[in-house]
Formats: C-alpha cells, structure tokens, sequence
C-alpha cells in the first residue's frame, strides 16, 4: 500500500516521543510585573493542550519574567486582576477521551459556552493553531517564483512550524485555480518563470498519528484547514452576493454565494496542481483515510479563518450531503461526526443552505468578534435575523437572501486590556487576536482573564494591536533573510522548492465517492 502521509510508509507508525519540557521562570512582585519585552511567555510555539497538561499547575506562568535591570518594568493593576493561572481557574475534570462528543458539539455547545468550558477553549484554540498554520507557511511574496506556494513540504511542515507536539502528520496539500473572479485573493509572483500558472496552496488536510494523542483525543481525527486572507476587505469586494445552486445532491433550492462555489469546484485540466477542483481533492481524500481506518473511532475537523472559514463550511456539508462520512461498522451504518470551528468567516449560503446543515447533522462553531464586518456579510439586506426571512426566500424567491450555519460565540476586543483602541479594520478581523480573545473569555458579564500560556505577543504576528507597553513590534513575524540561503560557493539565492502535488490515487477514491465506474482521462 502507497504511504499514507508524506515520509510515513505505515500510516499507523507513531512519531517518536517529543520532547515537550518547557522551561517557565516566574519571579513574584506584588503590584510591579518586570516584563522581558524580547521574551514574553513561551518564545512562539504554539499552544498544546498536552504541554500544558504536563505542565504543574503551580509554575504555570502567562509570562516570563524577570528582575534583570534590562527589563522594561511596567505597574499595570489591572493585570492583576485579568492575569490569572489555572490553578484559580475552573477546569473540566473530565478526561477529553471521554466527552470529545459533547466538545466537539453533538448537542450544539449547549452549557459549553457561558461560562466558558476548559475543554471547549482548548480545542477552539487548538484548531486556530491549524489555521493559523496556513498563513504561517504561506508564500505571499510576489518577487518569488513559488508564490501563492507552501513554504513547506508536507513531510517537513509541522516541523517546520513547531507543531510536531500536536501529534499529526500531512496527508495531502489542497490546490484551487486562481482563474476564477476573486482576484483579490489569489497570490501571483511577478517574475516570468514560476512553479504554475494557474494554481495557489488553499490548505492541507492532516490526520493525527501520534498514539498518545490519539488516546488523548479520544479517538483518531482528521483536519482539514483552509486557507483565508491576510489583508482584510479586498475580497470581499470580489463578492456579488450571486447566489448558486450547489447541486452537490439534487435540491437546487440549495445555495452557496457563487464566488465560493467557483472556488471550491472549478478546475484546470491543462494544471498539474488543480486538474482536480479543490472539491474532488477533499472528497477523495476523507474517502480514503476514512476507509483505510474504517475499524477505528475518528472524527472529521474542519477549520478556516475569514475566506477559508467559508470553504471549511461548504466542505462540511459536501462531506455529508455525499454520504462520504457514512461507514460500515461492523455490519451497521454509522455517521462519522463532522464539526467545522469557523473563525471570522462570512455566510455562505441561503437559509436552505442552512436548514440542510442541520439536518445533516454538521457542527459549526463560529467565533467572531462584534467589531468585525466580514461575518456581516454577504446577506446584508436578507439574513438569518429577519423575521420574515423564510417567507421571503421561498415565497417571493428573493435573490439576496443568506444565513449563518451553527452556534456563534461572538467576543469582543474591548474586553481584553491587552489591546488598544484602533479603527484599523485588520486588527478586528485577525486570527491571532481572536485567539487571545478566546483565551480570556469565560462567559457572558465575567472579566477577562488569560487562562493558556499563548503567548500575547502572537497578536502582532500580522497587525499592530498590542498596546505599545508591551514592546511587541507590529507585524513581526518574518522569514529569516527572506527566505534566501547560501549556496556551497557562497551566493544567496533562493533555494529550490519541490511543491507536492495530487496522489496518484486521487482519481481512484474519486470514483467511489461519485459512483462512477471511470473518470475522464484529462482528470486523472
């Protein structure tokens, strides 16, 4: 059998053991915190519900600090008011392994919420980690050949990315053609030569091979990350508000916004990367990891930011709606559970759209924040929070009608005193200060407390939102030398990427999952 996941010739092998030992210096003051500005909390690597387990409760810090004289000292007393460890904070005692249902919604984060779940943040958090992961690997820079490319093959990303301790491994890349009408979001190199002309990189989907998380977890799952947008409203103004049947099953009341539905089904057959549409690579794709661990407990994770946040829903209910997560168990059908984790995304679809997402049984968590206008749109004349809109869609067969799928958790920015006071449309909408809103949230009229060690100075990753006490550099983050390395006789150049493109057996589960016997050959 072909490998399952890049550089694994047993997809059931586990990793080595990681290791996770973290070392945290905590210096009590009473009303002063002496704040490293260059060192605040944990460097960069991501947040691991693991890590954090291992990790005593009584040398859980939220930042390092230290009495050197370089420090920059800073007397803020609300900090010691929303700066609490988890030692006073409220945990679910429950192992994950044993109520992963109810987190990952079954009965839509009923009491999850407000207050806030230990749980529930974890795996909010957890899974903005894999979308944030798409933005961090993404090749936006237009004097590179490779742009609109993963800086990483698949063999190497999460090493690459510091996330091997999450425990999964890349099954495939996912591809899309640019040449669709969302202009706006597409990356395009300036140079002549370049690794394809009509492809860009939309995500990965992964599946967890470590066996301690898996055990941890519960069961094995497979996610699926899309990738969004950076820069803020440009795509949005690419959206005509068009309405198109989905026609992935028979109903044509079923509606998606037609810039979506062109991006996530159109393909390029004269393309090595989007000969397959970003539809069939998906379909394919959960068709075989799921037959191949058909005997074993698994779950399907779906997560997008803004743009990708669409994709992760309309993905959703392709998978349901063509019956792909239905598995023989034994001589019985069962449904492998779907559950989307949305952060800042749009509507998608009309109120149908919706109503069918329901009925499929497809979990949606959409987190935004209120200061944010992208969840606002399309369907600002005709929406979910109309009272009429069910009469005006399927009466007066309105063409602008769109609702929202799944639970919201709206949060708000002005909560967190880690943030200042901006008109900048970018901060409102970025993933990483989501996240930090996440991390402090813990219900409806209670005060703002970080609970992880995620550190805060992930919030300027991309935008200029920390307050400037804080020493945090805006938009920080960057590739060393751009990416340039030097070559043995000296010279920096760009080194040369090998782009990993579709199994060989994509048309062949393909096939299964549309129930025709052969797919044209320009396909395969």
């Amino acid at each position: 059998m072909a490998s399952l996941v890049f550089s694994f010739q047993n997809p059931k092998a586990t990793h080595s053991s990681i290791d996770e030992t973290l070392t945290l210096k905590r210096t009590h003051h009473h009303s002063n915190l002496n704040l490293k500005t260059h060192h605040m909390l944990l460097k960069n690597q991501p947040f691991s519900p693991r890590t954090m387990a291992a990790t005593p409760k009584n040398s859980r810090a939220l930042f390092r600090c230290s009495s050197s004289p370089s420090s920059t000292t800073i007397n803020i007393h609300e900090l010691d008011e929303t700066q609490e460890t988890l030692d006073v904070h409220h945990e679910d005692d429950r192992p994950l392994s044993q109520v992963w249902r109810e987190i990952q919604g079954c009965n839509h984060w009923e009491g999850l919420l407000d207050p806030m779940n230990s749980h529930v943040r974890q795996e909010i958090i957890r899974y903005g980690e894999f979308a944030q992961a798409c933005y961090d690997s993404f090749d936006f820079d237009p004097n590179s050949k490779y742009c609109g490319t993963c800086k990483y093959q698949g063999s190497q990303f999460f090493e690459k990315l510091g996330m091997n301790h999450f425990g999964y491994q890349i099954s495939r890349y996912l591809y899309a053609t640019s040449n669709i009408n969302l202009p706006n979001f597409f990356q395009h190199s300036r140079l002549s030569k370049v690794w394809s002309t009509y492809a860009n990189w939309m995500g990965y989907i992964a599946v967890t091979t470590d066996e301690e998380e898996i055990r941890r977890l519960g069961r094995r799952d497979i996610v699926i990350a899309w990738r969004g947008t950076v820069t803020y409203l440009e795509w949005i103004y690419d959206l005509k508000d068009i309405l198109h049947p989905a026609h992935f099953k028979d109903d044509p009341t079923i509606k998606i916004e037609a810039g979506f539905y062109d991006l996530y089904t159109k393909k390029e057959k004269s393309c090595h990367f989007c000969s397959f549409s970003a539809r069939e690579q998906i379909l394919a794709e959960v068709k075989r990891l799921l037959d191949y661990y058909r005997d074993e407990e698994i779950s399907i994770t779906i997560t997008g930011h803004s743009l990708g946040a669409a994709l992760a829903i309309i993905s959703a209910y392709d998978i349901a709606e063509m019956g792909v997560n239905v598995v023989n168990d034994g001589g019985e059908m069962k449904k492998v559970p779907i559950t989307v984790y949305s952060f800042a995304g749009p509507r998608v679809g009309n109120l149908k759209f919706k109503e069918r997402c329901d009925e499929l049984g497809v979990k949606v968590l959409r987190l935004t924040n209120v200061h944010d206008m992208v969840p606002t749109v399309p369907g600002i004349i005709a929406n979910e929070k109309m009272q009429f809109q069910k009469y005006l869609e399927e009466t007066l067969s309105f063409p602008w009608s769109y609702a929202h799928v799944g639970t919201e958790l709206a949060l708000d920015q002005t909560h967190s005193p880690f943030l200042k006071s901006t008109n900048d449309p970018s901060c409102a909408h970025n993933l990483e200060a989501l996240l930090h809103l996440v991390d402090g949230y813990h219900g409806e009229g209670r005060r703002f407390k970080l609970v992880t060690r995620r550190d805060i100075a992930l919030v300027n990753k991309s935008c200029d939102f920390l307050k400037g006490e804080y020493g945090v550099p805006p938009c920080w983050r960057q590739d060393e030398n751009k990416g340039m390395v030097r070559s043995s006789d000296g010279r920096w150049v760009v080194p040369e990427r090998l782009v990993d493109a579709h199994r060989s057996d994509t048309a062949h589960h393909l096939a299964q999952v549309l129930g025709v016997a052969n797919l044209p050959l320009e396909a395969a």
